[in-house]
């Protein structure tokens, strides 16, 4: 049987509508590209530097802390209730230590007081613009919490004791939240969210919000990284590096915040603002502000995408890399001095 070949000018047409789309489909990933992955500077490479001696002050700070909560205190949310308790005194201790009058914001969860911790340095120049640095102090059911998220947290205390007493130009609050996990994920009862709506009732202008959210897992080992499809094409395979992760609409914030932290930190990192139906991109505080409007962003070791010990009862101090912390917490530092204005 003859199979019947199309007229020249058809197949012209054919080959120009299919020429025309993969363009098309070209100029929308790159689009894609420019506006989710590209980021400004450069990710830090080559060998790190020794830790300076305020590093490593830093260090062992950071690892008392993350000690304190995982090994001393344990698991700690409503279930075990008293641990929750003493987390929270135990937050509030350090903030008031560091020369901070805390704030309790006071709500109930199953008939019990539950507590978001904040501290503030009013700003001496446009102090109705505020930066928010936070993270949740609670642990998953069963679980020690030590990176989930006992490094956030005592990475939120070294930040607040470093910038006790000094005069940022935007207001800078620190605010411990409680119950991040599930079941009050994402819920009317997590902790961040219960803040966002009454920074949103106020009218209060947050200009950055940053959740530091699962900072202490690192390694060289080659396809460590997993990532949301097709996310992978872009980032690199080995879990060394800190991300900084927000939505779309954080875009900017998502920009800066890596760019800040690029000419600050020595120490690799990758930054996406990526649509929130990607798993992962809303799975911490920061979601709860995007619900209120504001700009947010997650600084993240990636959690279960590299740690495989993400809401286990392994998750122990003895599987973090605290000089590795230390490097990123000081970054961070960085991005805290541009943001809120420090001289």
């Amino acid at each position: 049987m003859e199979i019947e070949t199309p007229p020249p000018k058809k197949r012209r047409r054919r080959w120009n509508w299919l020429l025309g789309l993969v363009i098309l489909l070209s100029i929308a990933g790159a689009a894609c590209w420019q506006m989710m992955i590209a980021m400004p500077g450069e990710s830090y490479t080559g060998e790190l530097a020794e830790l300076a001696g305020p590093q490593r002050s830093l260090r062992d700070e950071l690892r008392r802390d993350v000690e304190k909560l995982a090994d001393e205190i344990g698991e700690r949310n409503i279930d075990r209730y008293p641990s929750l308790v003493r987390a929270a005194g135990y937050v509030e201790s350090e903030f008031a230590a560091a020369g901070y009058e805390v704030e309790r914001q006071t709500y109930e969860v199953r008939d019990r007081d539950c507590w978001n911790l904040v501290v503030e340095l009013p700003g001496t120049k446009t102090p109705q613009e505020i930066v928010v640095v936070g993270a949740h102090y609670d642990s998953y059911l069963r679980t020690p919490g030590a990176n989930d998220n006992g490094s956030g947290t005592a990475a939120l205390l070294a930040l607040a004791r470093r910038f006790a007493g000094s005069k940022p130009e935007r207001t800078l609050r620190f605010v411990a939240f409680t119950n991040e996990e599930p079941p009050y994920f994402q819920r009317p009862t997590m902790g961040s969210w219960v803040y966002a709506q009454g920074c949103r009732q106020r009218r209060e202008d947050l200009v950055c919000v940053l959740s530091l959210e699962t900072i202490g897992y690192y390694t060289n080992e080659p396809g460590s990284q997993e990532y949301p499809q097709p996310l992978g094409v872009f980032y690199p395979s080995e879990g060394n590096f800190i991300g900084v992760i927000g939505n779309v609409g954080s875009r900017e914030l998502v920009r800066a915040v890596i760019d800040s932290f690029r000419r600050h930190g020595h120490f690799p990192s990758q930054g996406g603002a990526v649509p929130s139906v990607f798993p992962g991109v809303g799975w911490s505080d920061h979601w709860s502000f995007w619900q209120e409007g504001y700009p947010a962003a997650m600084i993240t070791d990636t959690a279960p995408f590299r740690y495989p010990y993400y809401h286990t009862s392994e998750d122990t101090p003895d599987k973090l890399n605290f000089d590795h912390m230390a490097r990123v917490v000081s970054g961070i530092a960085g991005v805290i001095e541009d943001y809120a204005r420090i001289k």
